[in-house]
């Protein structure tokens, strides 16, 4: 006899998280909202990670287990989201927790409300000596789009708010029928980015909830945040979104300036924090990128509305060795100014003058 279908399945992508996975794991289990799944996709762990998992399942029937050869996160997201059963999928990422009623919360929301996708604020942690430090993040960047149901197409503005897929639920219909995927590139990079721009594209009702569930630690030292190697991961999966704009003829009409301001704002992030060798190597398929863009008629530089990404484009564009050393240049001098700045400030300090009487009155004894 089949089981009967859960009301929510939550997706718990896994690697070498065995620091976290117990905290991870113990907040899927206590929430309010009883009747969910929980699928644990262990992407082929060296630690204890799995047996962490399987510990969990034991005691929980609500739990799968899934091991596979490392394939990175995308991939452990579609087998996830492949195998979900709930009527809402929601995503716990190993190394962060959720609140008790996030769940049933957000679900019933959604219920009411028939919507496609609902959201909610979250907080970011971090953990010492036992004690954690959280801040709240808000999601949108205006109240007014909170507890309303919006449309993306109507309320474009949704596509500057906090990036993130975590702190939400996603009809599992909606995901089958659009074929939502996650790209399949290798390790954790940036794969959240497409599922995030496929979703709110595609879906006709979204609603934001101004309360906070979703904890999101910051002091992973293995999260792929604070990996600044991967060079060319941005835009590997900028060209996985223009692969699915380029195959959905109604999202290209209207959504290519929100894909386009969204790729620039993440490109440039992407520069500010890789090594610095690898900089201009970036800066220079930044410009392939714009150029090919503007060849083809996907974007006009001078058609840009924001004065700032129009002059940065088209720097980039015409000359990005130029605007590199530029840059170069610019960062060296706030760099130089700054440093002249502390030496002044210590040079008049107070300890430095007690030091410096100090050092006399012993000098002449």
């Amino acid at each position: 006899m089949e089981r009967k279908s859960p009301l929510v399945t939550l997706v718990v992508p896994i690697y070498n998280v065995e620091k976290y996975l117990d905290e991870c794991l113990n907040s899927c289990q206590r929430q309010t909202l009883k009747d969910i799944e929980i699928i644990c996709v262990d992407d082929g762990s060296k630690d204890k990670s799995f047996a962490i998992a399987q510990k969990h399942a034991k005691k929980d029937k609500r739990i799968v287990c899934i091991t596979k050869p490392n394939a990175g996160y995308g991939n452990s997201m579609n087998i996830g989201f492949d195998k979900a059963r709930g009527e809402y999928v929601g995503i716990a990422e190993s190394d962060d927790y959720i609140a008790p009623g996030m769940c049933e919360i957000l679900y019933k929301k959604a219920k009411q409300f028939n919507l496609d996708v609902i959201k909610s604020d979250y907080y970011t942690f971090t953990s010492k000596g036992g004690k954690k430090n959280k801040q709240y993040e808000p999601t949108c960047s205006d109240t007014k789009y909170y507890n309303t149901v919006l449309s993306p197409k109507q309320n474009k503005e949704m596509f500057t708010f906090q990036m993130n897929t975590w702190t939400g639920l996603y009809r599992n219909e909606f995901i089958r029928e659009n074929n939502i995927r996650h790209n399949e590139t290798p390790g954790a990079s940036y794969q959240d980015n497409g599922f995030w721009f496929q979703t709110l594209s595609l879906a006709k009702s979204v609603m934001f909830v101004d309360k906070a569930f979703y904890h999101y630690r910051q002091d992973n030292p293995n999260s792929s945040i604070n990996s600044k190697g991967k060079v060319f991961c941005m835009n590997d999966e900028y060209k996985f979104i223009h692969e699915f704009i380029m195959a959905h003829e109604d999202v290209k009409a209207n959504f290519i300036e929100q894909y386009f301001n969204k790729m620039f704002f993440n490109y440039m992030h992407t520069y500010e924090r890789i090594s610095e060798e690898y900089r201009l190597s970036f800066l220079e398929r930044f410009s392939e990128e714009l150029n090919e863009a503007q060849r083809s008629g996907e974007i006009s530089f001078n058609k840009i509305k924001d004065e700032w990404i129009r002059n940065m484009c088209l720097r980039i564009a015409d000359d990005p060795q130029k605007f590199y050393l530029e840059d170069t240049t610019f960062r060296l001098k706030n760099y130089l100014n700054d440093a002249y700045a502390r030496l002044d400030k210590l040079e008049h300090s107070l300890e430095l003058k007690k030091g410096r009487k100090i050092a006399a009155i012993l000098g002449r004894s």
